[in-house]
């Protein structure tokens, strides 16, 4: 049930915020015994599947600009990589303090908007 539950909450914050999954799903896989880098990896992963469904749905319902999207995406695809191959390379502490200031940057820019 526990599962079921944390499972659900990412994909609640993913489709309510649009992708806003993994700010729950690394601490979630951080307590299940993934280490900070795992956790990471493993999030994208999760959300990888949540994002589809979630962009199926704001498509289907006519709330998805796909030409804009289109512009995003190969610059992306690029940060992407870099992010995936740097992630190799970051120490879990520092992974940690970096996810965590982004996570607080965007909490306030969220609250004073």
């Amino acid at each position: 049930m526990k599962k079921f539950f944390k499972g659900a909450v990412c994909g609640f914050l993913n489709g309510f915020f649009g992708s806003g999954g993994g700010v729950a799903a690394v601490p979630i896989l951080e307590k299940e015994g993934c280490s900070a880098n795992e956790a990471h990896a493993t999030s994208v992963a999760v959300i990888f599947v949540l994002s589809l469904v979630t962009a199926a749905f704001y498509g289907l319902s006519g709330n998805l600009d796909f030409k804009t999207a289109w512009n995003y995406i190969p610059f992306g695809l690029l940060g992407a990589l870099c992010g995936a191959f740097f992630l190799k390379k970051i120490q879990a502490v520092w992974l940690k303090r970096i996810f965590g200031g982004i996570v607080s940057v965007a909490a306030v820019r969220m609250f004073l908007a």
